[in-house]
């Protein structure tokens, strides 16, 4: 198989993206923590015959699968970065990761929402002091995971700067299964504790469709923001205003007539330019003019002679 060879100028590394190795490892600190919490709880709901044991453990059990699928979606697009059947590398396959990640964390609301009706409209007796117990351990685990995965960009959901483009979606799709379950248990803590001292039973289902509310919040950013870089809607992203205004600011005539951009990385981009020119000039001189934008990381050009 033929490879790359960064001495002939033409050629270049189709490998846009560097991957995140640390997060990549804190993620699967992570599966490890909620995957041992998760047998736990399951095992000691079956011993001591807890169904809220039983169902913390079931409950987490969707979040080690879906941190796993993270930890995956990495592995993979490490892999497979030098593979010649990726037009474009492999980073998207972390974001198919977290899209896949997205349709998980609809789930999860989904059930959410349901057992919190079906438990409002026939509610059951609630062993407070062993649901509350539970619900501060399952805290502590998310919150230890939620610090493993802490990144300052995770749940920012701007779109009108450069650095909301550079996000690590598949941790941030990780980050927020972990956080979902912190806030459930948070929630879950609040109802108990009024449940208990004022007897307001009907707080745990009440909340539960507050972080069912919330939880489908989250996904749809999610899915909005990960569905967008696989459907390469992209032509509205700041560096397409940047390339229209380095072709008007260049010295040469030259005027767009076509143009594709798409996200190839966090934070760089590949572009198609198609150009209407008076005068000769070598498309080696606009790669040039748009080489201030350091985002671009692959770019064609087509040049087209205007008819005189």
């Amino acid at each position: 198989m033929e490879k790359f060879d960064n001495t002939i100028p033409w050629q270049h590394s189709h490998i846009f993206d560097d991957g995140n190795p640390l997060a990549e490892r804190n993620t699967r600190w992570a599966v490890w923590l909620t995957a041992i919490t998760m047998v736990v709880e399951i095992a000691g709901g079956w011993i001591y015959n807890s169904m809220a044991l039983l169902a913390d453990g079931w409950h987490m059990s969707s979040h080690a699968m879906a941190l796993g699928l993270s930890v995956l979606a990495y592995g993979a697009a490490r892999r497979l970065a030098h593979s010649k059947r990726f037009a474009f590398g492999t980073w998207k396959i972390e974001i198919l990761g977290g899209y896949t990640s997205a349709i998980l964390l609809v789930g999860v609301a989904g059930l959410m929402l349901f057992q919190s009706v079906e438990r409002l409209l026939a509610p059951s007796p609630i062993h407070y002091d062993q649901a509350i117990l539970i619900a501060m351990v399952g805290l502590l685990v998310n919150l230890a995971c939620a610090w493993l995965l802490k990144d300052g960009h995770a749940l920012h959901h701007g779109t009108d700067s450069h650095d909301n483009h550079h996000h690590d979606l598949n941790l941030r799709s990780a980050y927020l299964h972990v956080m979902t379950d912190a806030a459930t248990s948070l929630l879950a803590i609040v109802a108990l504790f009024g449940g208990k001292w004022w007897g307001a039973s009907w707080l745990d289902p009440v909340m539960g469709i507050v972080g069912a509310g919330l939880v489908s919040a989250w996904a749809y950013g999610l899915l909005r923001d990960t569905g967008r870089v696989l459907l390469d809607a992209e032509m509205d992203a700041p560096v397409v205003a940047e390339i229209h205004d380095a072709i008007k600011s260049a010295p040469v005539e030259a005027a767009i007539a076509d143009l594709h951009v798409w996200r190839v990385g966090k934070g760089s981009y590949a572009c198609i330019l198609s150009l209407v020119v008076d005068e000769t000039v070598a498309p080696d001189d606009i790669k040039r003019y748009l080489g201030v934008h350091r985002e671009l990381a692959h770019v064609t050009v087509e040049l087209n002679q205007a008819r005189g």
